[in-house]
């Protein structure tokens, strides 16, 4: 007779393999060693916490001990195996969590759509014809389709709070240092963070009090033990000062994003608008350190193996290889007054409220979308909002909204370094008050 994780286990694993084929989300679907954990679980009697014999998913740049690490790639499907788990990993594991599959993702975390020229994009689960969002996209795919309730993924500059809005779940990015890397396959180092995707809130604060904490493995990871997280759900928002933020932040999306924000923002009891100054900068600049770091970091491999690469990857690292040293450390001259700027922000108000994509799901394949009047990349555009944070490493949680029509939408809420607390704050008001899914 199964054990509850086994039950739970197999259920994850029918439910893969009817839905996978439909939607592309994992890459690796470990079901001989799920099963085997979660019947140790239930043999030991080991089902007792908030994650004891919970399945989930991990984007397949995280080490898994005995596999190669793909990252997303051809190049490293034939890497040597990793000696052990990715810290975040193991530490699921030790909460009881099983993990049940790896999950696809733009080659290298280098994307915003989840559309790999290797192996084929990833399809929304709203929508099979639009895309999930990326580069956390199987993870965001995965949770959204009810395969697992939790997912790992990276995110870099907002990869993954995008496919969490554009697949209509919660998308977790802790502040800058507070999750180790430790065997994560980096994209850039100063950028990069652990995060999850989760389909309810109680799962999102749950799985990041499992895997927050110092690790001697990551050198950039806070020394100190941060607070848990859970204990902030339905704290409430008494004492917190909220804004929308204007400016940027208030431009170039459809209008339908801001009214998302509106409705939030009033359930929030928030009237306030505050500008960051410069935000219109920070996001080129972010995506040029990015450019900067990845490509020095891929170099031998851009020199060696260029044709095996995606092309858009190729093309944007091949072009990053060129550009001017002066051009980074201005970017990074910028990026220091930026802190500056938005910690002053911060000085006035608690939690910042802003889109977290400027559009919905695109078609897979759209190139383009049209705001405003004006024709923009798709690419190149789904960053707007979420890149200036991750240039400056606050904490931000995107909540996932009802559209006006058939597809979801993300707000986003943003506090600054260390008050990531704040957000599961006012979730759980957004949450209790009715105004976002789960």
């Amino acid at each position: 007779m199964r054990g509850t994780a086994e039950t739970a286990v197999s259920a994850a694993l029918e439910a893969i393999g009817r839905e996978n084929p439909r939607i592309n989300a994992f890459a690796d679907v470990l079901g001989g060693e799920a099963i085997a954990h979660a019947q140790g679980l239930d043999r030991e009697g080991s089902t007792a916490g908030p994650l004891a014999g919970r399945p989930f998913a991990a984007k397949d740049l995280f080490d898994i001990a005995g596999r190669p690490t793909r990252a997303g790639s051809r190049i490293r499907a034939d890497a040597a195996p990793a000696a052990e788990d990715a810290t975040a990993v193991a530490r699921l594991k030790t909460a009881g969590a099983i993990l049940v599959g790896l999950t696809h993702m733009d080659e290298f975390a280098y994307g915003f759509t989840g559309e790999n020229a290797h192996y084929g994009a990833v399809r929304n689960p709203r929508d099979s014809e639009r895309i999930a969002g990326g580069s956390s996209s199987g993870s965001g795919a995965a949770v959204a389709a009810g395969l697992v309730p939790f997912a790992l993924g990276s995110d870099t500059n907002g990869s993954v709070r995008v496919p969490a809005a554009l697949c209509g779940i919660y998308g977790f990015k802790p502040t800058y240092g507070r999750v180790s890397r430790a065997g994560v396959a980096p994209l850039a180092w100063s950028f990069d963070h652990v995060g999850v995707l989760a389909a309810t809130l109680e799962d999102t604060a749950a799985a990041l009090d499992a895997i927050q904490g110092p690790d001697a493995r990551d050198p950039a990871a806070d020394p100190d033990e941060p607070d848990p997280l859970a204990p902030h759900l339905g704290a409430g928002v008494a004492g917190l000062r909220i804004a929308v933020a204007g400016g940027h932040f208030a431009t170039g999306g459809i209008p339908e994003v801001f009214a998302a924000v509106r409705r939030v923002a009033e359930c929030l009891g928030s009237g306030r608008e505050v500008e960051i100054p410069d935000s219109g900068r920070a996001g080129p600049a972010a995506l040029l350190i990015t450019s900067a770091e990845a490509a020095t970091l891929h170099l031998d491999e851009i020199r060696t193996r260029d044709a095996e690469f995606d092309r858009f990857t190729r093309a944007r690292w091949v072009a990053a290889t060129m550009i001017p040293h002066a051009w980074v450390a201005r970017a990074q001259q910028f990026r220091r007054r930026y802190r500056e700027t938005v910690q002053a922000a911060f000085e006035a108000v608690d939690i910042l409220i802003t889109p977290t994509t400027p559009f919905l799901a695109a078609k897979i394949g759209q190139s383009q979308i049209e705001i405003g009047g004006e024709t923009l990349p798709v690419r190149g555009t789904l960053g707007r909002f979420t890149a200036p944070f991750s240039f400056v490493g606050c904490p931000a949680l995107s909540v996932p909204v009802p559209g006006e029509g058939p597809l979801p939408l993300g707000v986003q809420l943003v506090a600054a370094p260390g008050n990531d607390g704040y957000l599961l704050r006012a979730a759980s008001k957004l949450r209790d008050e009715g105004a976002v899914r789960g």
